[in-house]
């Protein structure tokens, strides 16, 4: 190894990354496992969106407050957040190592501010918002969920490539879907503790049976799209897909046989492995959707993965 490679920007692009795969290792196994199953070319990147989006996550979420920071204070972090982004995609760098490698990727795989700027705006109505209808939980999904998703899908087409180029549409709509339904697990799952600790109902009227099955259905709906096109993604992401995929499909069928009081479902370890093995033959869990339940999702054009499952 030259010592150009050892030291000055390689060394810094490589000790960015590093620091990326550090912050989501230690927030999630089921990731860092489903990682794992991405091949080489693609995996450092997705890792460096998912430290992003969970960095920003953390400003809103309780540790900033934990800090002793209030509503303007946390505003005024995460409006900085996103112009060091936009900043560090302009010129190639940043002293921040987690947007650093953010912005590698971005540059590379043609991530932009149509992707960045929904992300944060969403990040933004956590701070403001406590009560979501239809609309602003569609438009809070898009932007927190749904963008990053097409961030992947970004990874996954042109990781690697000279120029980037724009995802078959179908691969864009499965993306979108695929990102929906991991939110509404997620609001399914963390209705006690968003409520109780966060003050915030992303569901609107999340007490109601009826409002949970009409949830567990589009989420049903929006696996089995997503399932659909995973066979035409690039074959270093398939089996990642699948298993981020079949992990959720497991968790809303077990979201759909949990009742009152609801407590935080999770996947045991033997059934994550089970479920990651499938992954890795290229098989589909049974847990999964089978067919679209008819339902038409609606979604805005323009508005995170809040969680994995753990």
């Amino acid at each position: 190894m030259s010592r150009a490679a050892r030291t000055g920007l390689a060394l810094y692009d490589r000790t960015a990354r590093d620091a990326a795969a550090t912050v989501i290792t230690a927030y999630s196994t089921s990731f860092g496992l489903a990682c794992r199953l991405l091949g080489p070319r693609v995996r450092g990147h997705v890792r460096s969106i998912y430290a992003l989006v969970r960095v920003a996550d953390e400003i809103v979420d309780g540790p900033a407050a934990e800090a002793g920071m209030d509503q303007a204070a946390e505003r005024e972090v995460l409006d900085a957040l996103e112009a060091e982004t936009m900043a560090a995609i302009a010129r190639g760098f940043s002293a921040n190592l987690v947007v650093h490698a953010f912005a590698l990727t971005a540059r590379e795989c043609g991530i932009g501010a149509d992707q960045i700027a929904p992300f944060f705006t969403s990040m933004r109505t956590d701070i403001t918002q406590a009560a979501h209808d239809r609309a602003s939980h569609d438009a809070y999904v898009y932007g927190s969920a749904e963008v990053v998703g097409l961030m992947c899908l970004q990874v996954f087409v042109n990781a690697g490539r000279a120029h980037p180029i724009a995802p078959d549409p179908a691969l864009v709509d499965g993306a979108r879907r695929l990102g929906a339904a991991f939110q509404d697990v997620n609001f399914l799952r963390d209705i006690e503790d968003d409520t109780a600790a966060l003050g915030r109902d992303y569901l609107g009227d999340r007490n109601s049976t009826v409002r949970r099955a009409e949830v567990l259905a589009r989420i049903d709906a929006d696996l089995a799209a997503a399932a659909a096109v995973i066979p035409a993604l690039p074959a270093d992401s398939r089996r990642a897909v699948r298993l981020a995929h079949d992990l959720f499909a497991e968790l809303a069928a077990r979201l759909r046989r949990d009742s009152p009081p609801y407590t935080r479902v999770r996947v045991p370890d033997p059934v994550k492995a089970l479920i990651a093995a499938r992954a890795f033959s290229g098989r589909l869990s049974r847990s999964s959707p089978s067919r679209d339940s008819g339902e038409s999702r609606v979604t805005t054009s323009s508005a995170t993965d809040k969680d994995v499952p753990a």
